[in-house]
């Protein structure tokens, strides 16, 4: 849902997107402060951005298990 508002907030706005799509606004700005500034993501999701270089390496070497 917070790609398709993305796409679409220029034309209808965050606020009447959430209303129709029954979501806080709230949530969807939350994502958008975290996109501007990954130091603001939790700590794991910090960690697992370090790692997926790592693991896509591993499940290739696996063949793709």
């Amino acid at each position: 849902m917070k790609n398709y508002i993305d796409r679409h907030r220029d034309d209808y706005g965050v606020e009447p997107i959430c209303r129709v799509l029954q979501m806080a606004p709230s949530c969807y700005w939350r994502h958008a402060a975290r996109l501007r500034n990954p130091q603001l993501r939790s700590q794991r999701a910090q960690r697992d951005e370090c790692l997926k270089a790592d693991i896509q390496r591993v499940w290739h070497a696996n063949w793709q298990v």
